[in-house]
């Protein structure tokens, strides 16, 4: 009851950060409150995936602490319970989160990630962002302005378009109808029967039937710009071994030890907490520096995991760093299971 205690809440306080920080899109982007809110929801599964082994460290230490300061620890290693049977539930608490992380990482948060990256993208740069209003000039883009006589869902209707972004290329155009398309680049706007006026060197004049512009609101990186937080799981084993880059290399490297290996510490600091809160509490009968070891040592072995798993830079790496974790986990456990 702890653990989803404190999950709730920091989860809803990282929640509440990534609101205020992309309130841009309620006020730049016209986006309504449902969309937004949708679009900051799947941020959650990954603010979950970062924040779980914390939360369960101090779960643990805020349980196991309460039961030592009220001696209760005390009687039952009297009675007979070993460290390790006292450390038992947490332990057991510690494996299954493990595991949740695990599936959490590998399919859920990918999935998640990929559905926020391309809703914030249509959210910018999509049909779903851009309203145009009947009978006023709408600024799409610095110099890029459109007005619109009529308005009907996506079809328009005596469409009228100033492109000044270039100088050294202004048009403007005329047309009886027009309408708005959504490509991977970004949004279109065709337009039938019209004309069109270019400025240059010299004035250039026409008349056409039908002609498609790309208005080129759209970022440089686009929808398709790789973000190794969205990629699957699977594809990010496959691009270990055909990186086209040795920096695309480290960041899926880097991002596959955060998937993988970064549940791991959730049985890490279990064990570590509890082999200091209860091996300390058998020395004396009130431990009062055992919390704030714990946290020392879990601040230690978080940090340098965090700076290992940064530094990766070849599979070698990657397996060494796995192995010293599994090592760090026996060494911990023998101490908790030393009679």
């Amino acid at each position: 009851m702890v653990f989803i205690m404190l999950l709730a809440v920091l989860t809803g306080l990282a929640w509440m950060v990534q609101i205020m920080s992309m309130m841009k899109f309620l006020l730049n982007y016209g986006v309504s409150m449902g969309s937004f809110v949708g679009l900051t929801s799947l941020m959650i599964p990954f603010i979950i995936s970062i924040i779980i082994p914390f939360v369960t460290f101090i779960s643990i230490i805020f349980v196991y602490n309460k039961l030592i300061s009220d001696n209760e620890v005390t009687v039952m290693a009297a009675s007979g319970l070993s460290p390790a049977g006292l450390a038992r539930p947490a332990l057991r608490l510690a494996a299954i989160l493990t595991v949740a992380h695990l599936v959490l990482n590998i399919f859920i948060v990918p999935a998640s990630q990929t559905e926020f990256y391309s809703m914030q993208w249509n959210l910018r740069y999509g049909l779903a962002h851009l309203k145009l209003k009947e009978s006023a000039f709408t600024e799409l883009s610095s110099g890029l302005v459109v007005y619109v006589d009529k308005v009907s869902g996506h079809d328009l209707s005596q469409v009228m378009l100033a492109d000044m972004r270039d100088a050294r290329s202004e048009m403007t155009i005329f047309a009886e109808k027009g309408k708005l398309v959504a490509t991977p680049r970004g949004l279109s706007i065709v337009m039938t029967n019209g004309s069109i006026q270019g400025n240059g060197d010299a004035t250039v004049t026409g008349s056409f039937d039908m002609f498609d512009m790309d208005l080129n609101v759209a970022d440089k990186g686009g929808s398709s710009s790789y973000r190794v937080r969205s990629v699957s799981t699977l594809a990010l084993i496959r691009d270990v071994f055909d990186s086209p880059t040795a920096k695309r290399h480290r960041a899926v490297l880097n991002e596959l030890s955060t998937r993988l290996l970064n549940p791991i510490m959730n049985l890490i600091l279990a064990a570590l907490c509890l082999a200091i809160l209860l091996r300390s509490s058998l020395l004396r009968r009130r431990a009062s520096f055992a919390p704030v070891m714990s946290v020392a040592a879990m601040a230690v072995v978080m940090a340098t995991f965090m700076s290992a798993s940064n530094m990766i830079d070849s599979v070698t790496d990657f397996v060494v760093l796995a192995f010293l974790q599994f090592v760090l986990l026996i060494v911990i456990l023998g101490v908790l299971y030393k009679k």
